[in-house]
């Protein structure tokens, strides 16, 4: 994998950061919109964003958006993200979790004591690259053409876990964005059948409604353990939740 040398990549990294924020309005933007004349919730959103004591952690830690610090407290816990291990993150843009992942595992070898693990991640739009991770922008979880190329990329086809914060654009009707999400979720199932290893771990974010309790009893079948997380950097009003899956059964065929 080609790596940059550590200023010329904090050189790089910056620059590609300042193009992509203005470009686009990701899930967890870690700039303060610059647009004039701010409606009353761009205004309330602000405000939030310079309170979040999350917020600021990111950027003193350097980042891509406070999400990270939910992959970090479920991690410290369960201890999923091991050295030398390979892993997938769904709907990965803007990168915060792959970074988790990429020290977690030293992907990128910052340890060359430990093993050398496995960082792919996935998202329909563009990801900045990052040292340690190999980044497949613009595909989609779902489409079997991803599928075969995640088989080639991770070592002998296969990942210890399975990440996804992904989630659809927001329509501003709960219900149906609550269903989006569970689809994706279940299409996680589909994906694990090819690449997850047996014993293997998936979290996945969801947001709660009727259809959870479907998606739990699914991922029941086919995993020994499923718990429900709320990590403390997910906002107390938000009906975000994850689901933790541990101990990987492939279903018979």
């Amino acid at each position: 994998m080609h790596r940059l040398s550590s200023t010329t990549h904090d050189n790089t990294d910056k620059t590609m950061w300042q193009s992509f924020f203005q470009r686009r309005l990701v899930h967890c933007s870690l700039s303060l919109m610059k647009k004039k004349g701010k409606t009353p919730a761009e205004q309330r959103w602000m405000l939030r964003q310079r309170k979040d004591p999350y917020v600021k952690a990111s950027h003193a830690q350097h980042f891509r958006c406070r999400s990270a610090f939910k992959l970090l407290e479920i991690d410290d816990k369960f201890h999923l993200l091991q050295p030398g291990y390979g892993v997938v993150d769904c709907g990965a843009a803007p990168g915060a979790w792959s970074q988790v992942a990429v020290q977690r595992v030293n992907s990128d070898g910052a340890d060359p004591e430990s093993p050398f693990g496995t960082v792919v991640g996935i998202d329909l739009l563009n990801i900045p690259p990052l040292d340690g991770a190999h980044f497949l922008s613009s595909h989609d979880v779902t489409d079997p053409s991803t599928h075969t190329k995640l088989l080639e990329l991770l070592p002998g086809g296969q990942a210890h876990v399975i990440l996804s914060d992904m989630a659809p654009n927001a329509s501003g009707f709960k219900e149906m964005d609550h269903e989006r999400l569970i689809r994706m979720c279940f299409s996680l199932l589909d994906l694990a059948e090819k690449i997850l290893k047996p014993g293997g771990s998936l979290i996945c974010k969801y947001w709660d409604g009727a259809l959870a309790q479907k998606l739990q009893e699914k991922l029941s079948g086919v995993f020994g353990s499923v718990r429900t997380l709320k990590p403390n950097a997910s906002r107390k009003d938000s009906a975000e939740k994850y689901f933790f899956a541990q101990m990987y059964k492939k279903p018979m065929r």
